[in-house]
């Protein structure tokens, strides 16, 4: 069975879909067979792998409402070992309609339950709520990261997510845990990111990763040109703390 790892905080603009493009992408380097699941709709994991997101035949919408089958949404991302389920538009349907259906909270679980030989990691990409495809991702893993960004108010929210966790840890699935909490978009150059970094440590203890992702101007440009950071500048020190996070966790979950 895989480690499936979702990258949840349900505040937006906090790295989450940085992080997952780039953590499968290195993690894929180190010779880990990934798959990166969209549950996001505004698909920018799809679209920051370089797949036209607006061209979609079938997408993670159509696993979940359409009883399409996983193998045939899974697509190849020109990255060795690396797989991608997409997700466009299409996805926000999926917030009312699953409303009404059996097992609701369970589908993506039993969907990938269909291909869990074939990948030792599987990192999802969550929305930025609490809703049904949050709840989703959060029954099918079996672990959670949390990126919260070095900005005012960054803990605003954590304590719900939490408590979130644990009612599905309590209800829904036992085997999740935290994986660990993730410090992005830091500036050492100001106080404010020493004092969210010493926050963040008080809160969750050896929770937090040692690995921090700094504020990158090429992080932010390599999503419009489709690449992960490797691909558009593996020399920067973006690419080098997000090689160090896929290390750092792939030492944690061997």
């Amino acid at each position: 069975m895989p480690k499936i790892i979702a990258i949840c905080n349900q505040k937006g603009g906090t790295g989450k879909t940085t992080t997952s493009v780039n953590l499968s992408v290195y993690m894929a380097m180190e010779g880990k067979r990934v798959l990166l699941v969209d549950s996001d709709p505004q698909g920018n994991s799809t679209s920051g792998l370089g797949v036209d997101k607006n061209a979609l035949e079938k997408s993670l919408y159509h696993v979940l409402l359409s009883g399409s089958e996983i193998h045939d949404v899974i697509q190849n991302t020109g990255i060795e070992n690396l797989k991608l389920i997409p997700s466009n538009i299409d996805l926000i349907g999926a917030e009312v309609e699953l409303i009404e259906e059996p097992d609701r909270e369970k589908r993506l679980r039993q969907a990938l339950a269909k291909v869990e030989s074939e990948f030792d990691f599987v990192i999802i990409d969550c929305p930025p709520s609490l809703g049904i495809l949050t709840l989703n991702a959060l029954v099918a893993a079996t672990s959670v990261l949390i990126p919260v960004q070095c900005e005012y108010y960054a803990l605003e929210g954590l304590g719900q997510l939490t408590k979130t966790i644990n009612l599905i840890k309590d209800n829904l699935n036992p085997e999740l845990k935290i994986e660990g909490v993730l410090l992005t978009m830091a500036d050492f150059r100001t106080n404010l990111t020493t004092e969210v970094i010493n926050e963040t440590r008080n809160f969750f203890q050896d929770r937090v990763f040692e690995t921090i992702i700094p504020r990158s101007i090429r992080l932010s440009e390599a999503p419009g040109f489709g690449k992960s950071i490797f691909q558009y500048d593996k020399n920067s020190i973006g690419a080098q703390k997000y090689d160090a996070l896929a290390k750092e966790v792939l030492g944690a979950g061997q």
